[in-house]
C-alpha cells in the first residue's frame, strides 16, 4: 500500500514536472489576433500583458480578413478573400485546419450554439456552412435569384439568435433568413425580396433583435425585426447615404462597427464629415455630431460611454474620441497614416489599434488616452479579441 502511494505521489510530481516544462495553464479570454493583410499571417496577442506571443503564418489572401471565436474562445476561425477558411488554435498558436472553400469570400459568421461556421461569398456566391469541429461541409445554400436567373454575391452574413443566419444577396436586392435550429442539412429559408438597391454589408445589433442592411445603389438602410420577421423589412433613414448631390467617397463604412449605446446608435455619415445619430426605436435620425473626416469606423466602448472614430483617406492618420452623455469630441490623436481597425479590451479599460503604414499596433489607455505601448506589426489591418466569442453580430 505505501509503495503503491509513493509510486502515485512520484507519477503526480513527474506530470507536474512535464507540465511546468511544458508551459503553464492559461485561458483564452485575454487573447486575440492582428491580421497582417500583405504576408498572410496573424500577430498572435496577450492583451493582459499586451504582449505578441508570435506570428501564425500560412493563411492566404487575408486583403478583407474577418475572425469569429469558438465559445470556449479556444479556436479563431478566419476568413480570407480567396475563400480560404482557417481554424487556428490560440493557445498552441498553430493551424489547426485550413480548407479553400470558394473563389471568393466575404466574411462569415458563427452560430448560436457554436456548432456550425458559415461562410458568405462572392464566387459562387452563396453561403456554405461547416461542422466547427470538422470544417466538413454540412450545407450550400446557393444565392438564386428568379430576377437575376443566376447567383448573387452574397453580405452582410450575421448570426442570430435560435441557430439562424441572415444575409443580404447584393446583386438582388434581398435579404435571406436561413434557420438551422430543426434540421442543419435542411435549414428552413425565409426570403424578403425588393428590400433596396445593391445592400453592401449589414450589422445585427447587440441584443440581435435588428438586422440592418445599408445600401449602396440608393440612400437609405433596411430594417428587419428579427422578433417579428412576419412583419417584412421596412426602409428607415431615407436621407442616409451620398445623397442627390454625389459626394465623393473614399471608403464606405463598415456597418459592423455602428456604435450602439442605451436606444441610440452613432453611425458613419456616408461622404461626409458627421456621425449620425439614430433612435432604435423608430429607426429615425435624431442629431449629427461633426467629426475630422469621413468616419470609416465609430466603435462604442463596451460601457457605451465612449465613441472611438477612425477615417477614411486623407484624414486616415486621425483617431477623435466622442463622449456620448454630451455628445462632444473630448480627445483628437494622430497615431499614424492609415489607422485601419480598432479593438476593445473585454471591459474597454485599453483600446487597441493598428496603423498600417507604421507597421505597428498601438495602445491605448480610455480614460487618460495615454499611449501603453506599441508593438511592431507588418502592414496590420484588422484586430480581433476573443471577447467577440460571447456576442451577436461579430
Amino acid at each position: 500500500m505505501i509503495r503503491s502511494m509513493m509510486l502515485a505521489g512520484g507519477l503526480l510530481l513527474a506530470l507536474s514536472a512535464g507540465l511546468a516544462q511544458a508551459g503553464e495553464l492559461r485561458g483564452t479570454g485575454d487573447l486575440g489576433i492582428a491580421v497582417e493583410r500583405a504576408k498572410g499571417s496573424l500577430q498572435w496577442l496577450d492583451t493582459t500583458h499586451k504582449t505578441v506571443l508570435g506570428r501564425i503564418e500560412g493563411l492566404g489572401d487575408l486583403s478583407h480578413a474577418s475572425a469569429v471565436f469558438s465559445r470556449d474562445a479556444r479556436y479563431a476561425y478566419v476568413f480570407g478573400r480567396d475563400g480560404g477558411l482557417t481554424k487556428v488554435d490560440l493557445l498552441t498558436g498553430k493551424i489547426v485546419n485550413r480548407i479553400i472553400q470558394s473563389g471568393n469570400s466575404i466574411g462569415g459568421a458563427i452560430s448560436q450554439d457554436g456548432r456550425y461556421i458559415a461562410a458568405a461569398n462572392y464566387t459562387p456566391g452563396g453561403v456554405k456552412i461547416f461542422d466547427a469541429e470538422t470544417l466538413e461541409l454540412v450545407v450550400d445554400i446557393p444565392a438564386w435569384s428568379e430576377e437575376l436567373k443566376g447567383l448573387s454575391r452574397v453580405v452582410g452574413l450575421e448570426d442570430a439568435t435560435d441557430n439562424r443566419f441572415v444575409f443580404s444577396l447584393f446583386d438582388a436586392g434581398e435579404i435571406w433568413i436561413a434557420d438551422l435550429s430543426d434540421d442543419p442539412k435542411q435549414p428552413k429559408l425565409t426570403k424578403f425580396k425588393n428590400i433596396g438597391r445593391e445592400p453592401y454589408d449589414a450589422l445585427v445589433t447587440p441584443d440581435a433583435r435588428w438586422y440592418i442592411a445599408g445600401l449602396f445603389g440608393e440612400d437609405g438602410i433596411a430594417v428587419l425585426d428579427l422578433w417579428q420577421p412576419e412583419k417584412g423589412v421596412r426602409r428607415a433613414l431615407p436621407d442616409y447615404g451620398r445623397g442627390q448631390e454625389k459626394l465623393p467617397v473614399y471608403k464606405m463604412p463598415h456597418l459592423e462597427t455602428w456604435a450602439v449605446s442605451g436606444n441610440l446608435a452613432f453611425i458613419p455619415g456616408v461622404g461626409r464629415h458627421e456621425v449620425v445619430i439614430v433612435d432604435i426605436e423608430t429607426w429615425q435620425k435624431v442629431g449629427t455630431i461633426p467629426v475630422a473626416g469621413q468616419p470609416v469606423f465609430v466603435m462604442a466602448r463596451p460601457d457605451g460611454r465612449q465613441l472611438w472614430v477612425n477615417f477614411a483617406f486623407p484624414h486616415y492618420d486621425t483617431v477623435q474620441v466622442i463622449d456620448v452623455p454630451s455628445r462632444q469630441i473630448v480627445h483628437t490623436m494622430k497615431p499614424g497614416k492609415a489607422v485601419l481597425h480598432m479593438e476593445f479590451t473585454p471591459r474597454g479599460e485599453a483600446v487597441w489599434l493598428s496603423v498600417r503604414d507604421g507597421n505597428r499596433l498601438e495602445v491605448y489607455d480610455t480614460r487618460s488616452f495615454r499611449k501603453l505601448t506599441e508593438l511592431p506589426a507588418d502592414a496590420p489591418s484588422g484586430i480581433f479579441f476573443t471577447s467577440r466569442a460571447h456576442r451577436f453580430g461579430l
